[in-house]
């Protein structure tokens, strides 16, 4: 298993102490690593090796190894239906988080009228509500994936993701520049152009793949006429 660190995390902490909203980057960070642990105990749970961490400007990055001999064991729905469970377990972590503060705020009520408590509550119910946008490869995208793999199969579920995923991301880039304008707050314009970062590299995997696919097709086509 490697370990790599984004140096754009560097990046982000300038521009996020420049707009003097470092404290809530860190914290975020914090929370949005304590997500990634959540994917990983469930990859680890459902027997998925983690092949690659790596540190980036939003929190870990975790991808799981399966051997072949082990997907041959699981049929492609169960290991579909699996993958799709690894991609929920972080959102929950989450949700889980900020469920266990509120009920703890319930016990003590001063607690709910902390600084720190609406910042615990507020950035846990952020990171779970932003990664479960349907934009891949966040984790609301990883499930619609998933669930189109099982319905249309694996081909065309990617082709329908990045549909969806282009989509979003354009109305999320609209409505993001209309904020902008009234909350002034530079930090959505960041999130965004990462966003967009994300999006591209996934589309030129995407391209790749096909490309190779292509090649492979007229290999056998020849092949076959020989």
């Amino acid at each position: 298993m490697s370990i790599k660190l984004d140096l754009k995390i560097f990046l982000f902490l300038f521009l996020f102490l420049l707009t003097s909203q470092l404290e809530m980057y860190l914290l975020l960070m914090l929370f949005a690593i304590i997500h990634e642990l959540g994917h990983l105990a469930a990859g680890l749970i459902l027997k998925f090796k983690p092949e690659e961490i790596k540190l980036t400007p939003v929190g870990l990055q975790i991808q799981f190894k399966v051997s072949d001999e082990e997907y041959k064991l699981n049929n492609v729905k169960s290991y579909t239906i699996k993958k799709a469970i690894i991609a929920l377990a972080g959102p929950l972590t989450n949700f889980i988080i900020a469920t266990i503060m509120i009920a703890i705020a319930q016990i003590n009520i001063d607690l709910q009228y902390t600084y720190m408590f609406s910042l615990i509550v507020y950035s846990n119910l952020l990171i779970a509500m932003f990664n479960l946008i349907p934009i891949y490869p966040m984790d609301g995208g990883r499930v619609v994936k998933e669930i189109l793999s099982i319905i249309f199969g694996k081909k065309k579920a990617y082709k329908i993701t990045y549909m969806i995923s282009k989509t979003v991301l354009i109305l999320l880039t609209a409505a993001a520049s209309i904020a902008i304008l009234y909350i002034h707050n530079i930090a959505i314009l960041i999130i965004i152009a990462y966003l967009w970062y994300l999006e591209i590299a996934e589309i030129r995997k995407y391209n790749r793949r096909k490309n190779i696919e292509k090649l492979l097709n007229s290999i056998e086509n020849k092949e076959s006429l020989v």
